[in-house]
C-alpha cells in the first residue's frame, strides 16, 4: 500500500516534484516585475493627463471664441485680419468641418460622440507623448463642435456649429476643426513612422 501511494501519490499531499508548493523565490520575483512596471503605469498615467490637458485647453479655448463672436460678431459686418485674405465672419453651419454635408447634421453629431467614445476607451492602452497630444487635439475639438449641436438652435442635437475663420478662396471654420485637422494630420504621421499609441515602434 505504501509504495502504490509512493507511485501515483494522493490528492492531499504534493507529489515529489514539488507541485502545488509555491516556490521560496516567488515571492521576490513578483515584487521585482511589480517594481518593472511601475514606471509603465505611471508614465501612462502622464500620458492620459496630457491627452486631457491638451483636449481641455482645446475644448475651453474653442468655447471660449464661439461665445465672443456671438456675442460681438454675430449680425455685424466682417473683421479683416489681413486684408480680404483672412476675415472673422460669424456663419452658423449645420454641417460638418469646413461646411461638408449639411444635410446630415444628426450623423455628424453621432459620429463625433463615437470618436469621444474610441478616445476614451484607447486612453487606458496609451503610453505616446506625441499620441497624447494628437488625440487630445481630436477629443477637444470634437467636443467643442458636439458642444454646439447639443446646445445650439435649432435643437438638440441638430445645433449649428458657430464658425468665423475665413480665409480667402477657402471655407469658413473654427477652432474646433483646426484642432481636429491638427490632430489627424499627426496621426496620419505618427502612423507613417511607424509609432502606436502604446509607445512602440513596427516596421512594416
Amino acid at each position: 500500500m505504501a509504495e502504490a501511494e509512493r507511485i501515483i501519490g494522493t490528492p492531499d499531499t504534493p507529489d515529489a516534484t514539488g507541485e502545488g508548493q509555491e516556490r521560496p523565490d516567488a515571492e521576490p520575483e513578483r515584487e521585482q516585475q511589480e517594481q518593472e512596471q511601475a514606471p509603465e503605469r505611471t508614465r501612462g498615467k502622464r500620458r492620459v493627463a496630457v491627452l486631457f490637458a491638451v483636449a481641455l485647453f482645446a475644448y475651453l479655448l474653442d468655447l471660449g471664441s464661439k461665445m465672443l463672436v456671438v456675442a460681438k460678431l454675430e449680425h455685424h459686418e466682417p473683421i479683416e485680419i489681413i486684408g480680404d485674405w483672412l476675415r472673422f465672419a460669424a456663419i452658423r453651419n449645420a454641417g460638418a468641418a469646413f461646411g461638408f454635408g449639411e444635410a446630415f447634421t444628426i450623423i455628424f453629431t453621432v459620429i463625433a460622440a463615437a470618436v469621444i467614445v474610441v478616445i476614451a476607451r484607447l486612453a487606458r492602452k496609451l503610453h505616446s507623448l506625441p499620441w497624447a497630444i494628437a488625440l487630445g487635439l481630436l477629443l477637444g475639438g470634437a467636443l467643442g463642435n458636439l458642444t454646439d449641436r447639443i446646445f445650439r438652435a435649432p435643437g438638440v442635437f441638430e445645433g449649428a456649429v458657430v464658425d468665423f475663420i475665413a480665409p480667402k478662396h477657402f471655407a469658413v471654420f473654427n477652432l474646433a476643426d483646426s484642432a481636429i485637422v491638427c490632430g489627424g494630420i499627426l496621426i496620419v504621421i505618427l502612423s507613417f513612422r511607424g509609432l502606436d499609441p502604446d509607445g512602440t515602434v513596427h516596421k512594416d
